[in-house]
């Protein structure tokens, strides 16, 4: 790729090469259906009701949205999907979807899986990351109360502690097993307490390699200052940074509590304030990245493209294993296949657990699919170009 040389994302025969026309044609009427936010919002409730009802619409989910966001329904159901990746180069993060209760046995289990997830990705080359939402080993609400800066009573600072225990033991493993452990971010009222036991973390894990990663949303005005001061704090101490680079996931929630409990806007003002903090995120990584490991995780294609020109410009290999781009299973196939046809470490995060628990997760894809302005019409129309293609080369082929 020349230096000024942009990288042709309509490329569909590339990007949809993984996938067979019966499984193109499904993609096409699920994108279809969820260009209407109307049709998304009476299929959530409909699902729903359906499954209060104990009807059986279990399969038709899962022949559906399950299989278009999911791996599986367990670890091992997923070898498919991460053997069927790993032939296109694309690799696989594992993501437990399942969003438990606030319970002392639910975080035990969710911790147990995580530790089976780094047992697994040990012997399979395919899976680079373990990730993991530290609110699945740990309380919300009391890593909200700790964070206000109100005092934790001894019960609750036992229940931190066994938080905390989980944790490590979970970080332990993955390192102890070769892997990467990213922990990705959530609510800003929570964020400061998980991004400090992640730096922890970093000071431990990180003295030889980036072994641990931490997640940044810049939609947040104070993400990138973050980031730079969270930096030097680690390389002061002589370690490895590792950080996942995201534009965000909590905006609705995120500006309802600041009018709720009336201080300021965390959000930046828009989009584009946004998108300059991502590629300001991407630039400050990439002069860095003798310290610097990172996992650009978007479905912007200029990011992608921004990502890719600073790498040839600094002189850093397609292959580095201290740049990977990551999208969500089942949608922006076109950047993520592109990029690995071009020789880009890339990999997507594979959400997996029973159909029933996962609804959660499916639901908001399918929102956010209706809601990012054009990303459901962009799917379509990139479908919808690649079957046109292969009818066009069938037919081509059946005249001659």
């Amino acid at each position: 790729m020349s230096e000024n040389s942009e990288i042709n994302f309509e490329d569909t025969a590339i990007g949809f090469a993984s996938k067979s026309t019966s499984e193109l044609r499904k993609t096409y009427l699920l994108f279809l259906s969820m260009r209407f936010s109307w049709m998304v919002d009476v299929g959530t409730f409909l699902t729903n009701a359906a499954l209060k009802l104990k009807l059986p619409v279990k399969n038709l989910i899962r022949d559906t949205l399950f299989k278009q966001f999911c791996g599986g329904v367990s670890i091992k159901d997923c070898n498919h999907t991460i053997d069927h990746l790993e032939k296109f180069n694309v690799k696989t993060i594992l993501d437990y979807s399942v969003e438990g209760q606030e319970t002392e046995q639910s975080f035990d289990e969710t911790m147990e899986e995580a530790l089976r997830v780094a047992d697994f990705a040990k012997n399979t080359p395919g899976i680079p990351f373990c990730v993991i939402k530290l609110t699945g080993l740990g309380s919300a609400t009391l890593m909200k109360k700790k964070q206000s800066g109100k005092v934790l009573t001894d019960k609750e600072q036992q229940a931190f502690k066994r938080f905390e225990d989980r944790v490590h033991k979970v970080a332990e493993r993955v390192v102890k097993n070769d892997l990467r452990f990213m922990v990705d971010a959530e609510e800003s009222w929570i964020e400061e307490v998980i991004d400090d036991l992640v730096i922890d973390l970093m000071l431990k894990y990180n003295k030889q390699a980036p072994m641990v990663f931490i997640t940044y949303q810049l939609y947040l005005k104070d993400a990138l200052d973050r980031m730079k001061a969270d930096f030097e704090r680690v390389s002061k101490e002589g370690c490895f940074f590792g950080a996942k680079l995201v534009r965000g996931a909590y905006m609705e929630k995120e500006r309802d509590r600041a009018e709720d409990k009336n201080y300021p806007d965390p959000i930046q003002p828009d989009k584009r304030s946004t998108d300059q903090a991502y590629e300001d995120a991407l630039i400050f990584a990439t002069d860095h990245i003798d310290r610097f490991a990172l996992c650009a995780g978007t479905h912007n294609e200029q990011s992608c493209q921004l990502l890719a020109s600073l790498m040839q410009a600094k002189g850093i290999k397609k292959s580095d294993e201290r740049v990977y781009f990551a999208q969500l299973l089942g949608m922006s196939d076109n950047i993520s296949f592109k990029l690995s046809n071009m020789g880009y470490n890339v990999a997507k995060y594979v959400p997996y657990g029973p159909v029933e628990k996962v609804l959660p997760y499916l639901f908001r894809r399918a929102e956010e699919n209706t809601s990012i302005a054009g990303q459901s019409s962009r799917e379509y129309a990139l479908v919808k170009t690649e079957l046109k293609r292969r009818r066009k080369e069938k037919a081509e082929v059946h005249a001659t």
